[in-house]
């Protein structure tokens, strides 16, 4: 068997690329509530986490809560809405967030290098969240605002179960990444709340010309 066909039958195995993680379908149609360990805009320990791993995973919960607030009652129209031919819906850009924070676990959790495997091999949805343009176009429409709920809630469970497993050490390692020099995992994940900071303001801007 090929090397590429190993691979992808080990991404099929993890549950990372299946058709669902390790988690039931869950709906958030709610904000993220504040945590049992404090309000979300404390940033601090989190029952379950390392002191530092905490602060990353309280960076998470905020700027996922700052995402879910701007979409909670979008409608259909809002979310398929297309500036100009070469755009992208909100639905495809939630999508999209969903898909990075995946390609990020692979790289982290599974210690599969992104230069090792192609993003969304085994499922043509994945792919398209991750490439976007005339794939997400054609892939994310007409689709619910709780079918993107879903997936990223999904996708940030099992972000969150392998966090706990992870100790402060573990954001300090690092691998050859960004622009090919050293990245640690730290960076790697700021980048991932980074990324849904930035997509945010464009989810923003495409709502209020949605009209």
């Amino acid at each position: 068997m090929s090397t590429t066909n190993n691979r992808r039958n080990f991404l099929k195995s993890t549950g990372v690329l299946g058709a669902g993680l390790l988690v039931p379908n869950l709906s958030f149609a709610q904000p993220i509530q504040p945590t049992k360990d404090g309000n979300v805009h404390e940033f601090g320990k989190r029952t379950g986490y390392t002191n530092e791993v905490s602060i990353l995973v309280s960076m998470m919960d905020w700027m996922r809560d700052t995402v879910i607030r701007g979409v909670r009652n979008i409608s259909q129209k809002e979310l398929d809405f297309l500036l100009d031919e070469d755009s992208n819906s909100i639905g495809a850009m939630l999508m999209h967030l969903a898909g990075t924070e995946r390609y990020y676990q692979i790289d982290t959790f599974k210690g599969i290098p992104k230069k090792e495997f192609s993003f969304g091999v085994s499922d043509e949805m994945w792919d398209a969240a991750s490439s976007l343009g005339n794939k997400g176009r054609a892939t994310f429409k007409g689709k619910s605002p709780l079918f993107y709920l879903d997936k990223l809630a999904e996708v940030r469970e099992y972000s969150l179960n392998e966090l706990k497993n992870r100790d402060d050490s573990w954001l300090y390692e690092s691998t050859k990444f960004f622009g090919n020099q050293p990245t640690n995992n730290y960076c790697k994940w700021f980048h991932v709340v980074e990324h849904e900071s930035n997509h945010n303001g464009q989810i923003r801007i495409i709502k209020k010309r949605a009209v």
